[in-house]
């Protein structure tokens, strides 16, 4: 049974036929309809949270809480139902189908998730051919023994528990802008061992100053985290990754700690931006550990970023200030429902509570958008 969601199946089924069409597995428990204690559920994402509809009605997380609260699913199958949207989406370049390519015109995508409940993880890195990562590295949680499996396995291992694969994920949008690229650049975009070379990047983000790309699709990425009225803790982040990256490039998202962290007796934590800034620090992990520890999500994540800011050195790196010449967010919240979202410059992000879904502006480090 095919396991790639389309637009139709989205827009025109129920929530539990949707289930059947993504071929999810049991769930793992069942939310309380309502909320009955001190915890305030919510579910809080990257801005492309409450933007892509994927022909639809409702936004990830507006479709992740009302699952999460009302349809009484799961919290991690209501956040993946919810990311689902952004995959399939082919007007969101910076996630699943039609998401930016790499140096050599392939989409190649990351995913992990966590259950808290359960204390399960699962990742997928560097897969080609499959629309909703998120479901793939679901089935690495549910089916396998492993927390991540990459590339030519990655594909081979969706292949054999019945996901289709598909020859090329592009849109006529994604391949339009990697040959824009293509003309811009060297298409190797190695750096010079030497002179540490940051044409690739420079290039890149030309595009994004001349209004080909969004400043969000270049870096790509939805980090999607949410807790239920009983305190049940799940995440899931999924991308296309960097924008013309290296072939087989790694970023955040898909490992545990960096893109994602959960601790059920704690919160949860994950980001969108630079990977290799935050892949250096772990600073997901470092954020649950803050509020361990006692501090609230905003200072928390705060100090992640001043961690990331003190470790970022190179001066390809950095901008006539001499701080970061990137961005990167980070989205959290603690065990009682509490939250907050923090960047380096401004950004935005997504929530939804039993207010409905917002879009809000992250507490920043530094003035400005690192360009200065």
């Amino acid at each position: 049974m095919s396991k790639t969601l389309t637009r139709r199946q989205f827009v025109q089924s129920s929530t539990a036929a949707a289930s059947v069409a993504l071929g999810a597995a049991p769930a793992f428990g069942q939310a309380p309809a309502v909320r009955t204690g001190a915890v305030r559920p919510v579910v809080i994402a990257s801005d492309n949270g409450n933007v892509y509809k994927n022909g639809g009605t409702k936004t990830t997380v507006q479709l992740a809480f009302e699952m999460m609260t009302s349809g009484g699913k799961d919290v991690l199958d209501s956040l993946i139902a919810g990311v689902n949207l952004c995959e399939l989406d082919p007007e969101e370049s910076g996630v699943g189908y039609g998401g930016l390519p790499n140096a050599d015109g392939v989409v190649q995508l990351d995913a992990c998730c966590m259950h808290g409940p359960t204390k399960r993880a699962g990742g997928v890195a560097a897969l080609e051919g499959v629309r909703a990562p998120s479901l793939v590295a679901r089935t690495v949680l549910e089916q396998t023994d492993h927390h991540l499996i990459v590339g030519t396995g990655a594909q081979d291992f969706a292949r054999s528990m019945g996901f289709t694969i598909e020859a090329d994920l592009n849109t006529e949008k994604s391949r339009r802008l990697w040959l824009e690229w293509k003309r811009r650049v060297d298409p190797e975009h190695y750096l010079d061992p030497k002179k540490r070379d940051r044409a690739g990047l420079v290039a890149g983000l030309s595009m994004v100053k001349d209004g080909l790309i969004d400043p969000n699709h270049f870096w790509g990425t939805i980090n999607c985290d949410g807790i239920n009225a009983v305190g049940e803790i799940c995440g899931v982040t999924t991308t296309s990754g960097m924008a013309w990256k290296i072939p087989g490039r790694v970023g955040d998202s898909p490992i545990l700690g960096a893109g994602l962290y959960v601790d059920n007796a704690v919160g949860a934590a994950g980001s969108t931006g630079r990977g290799e800034a935050n892949l250096y620090g772990l600073n997901s992990f470092l954020i649950v550990e803050q509020m361990r520890a006692g501090k609230s999500p905003k200072d928390a994540g705060m100090e992640a970023l001043r961690r990331i800011k003190a470790n970022t050195v190179e001066k390809r790196l950095l901008n006539k200030a001499g701080n970061p010449a990137f961005n990167i967010s980070f989205y959290m919240f603690n065990k009682t429902g509490e939250f907050a979202a923090v960047s380096i410059y401004a950004a935005k992000f997504a929530v939804c509570t039993e207010r409905g879904p917002e879009t809000r502006n992250c507490e920043v480090l530094l003035p400005g958008d690192g360009t200065d």
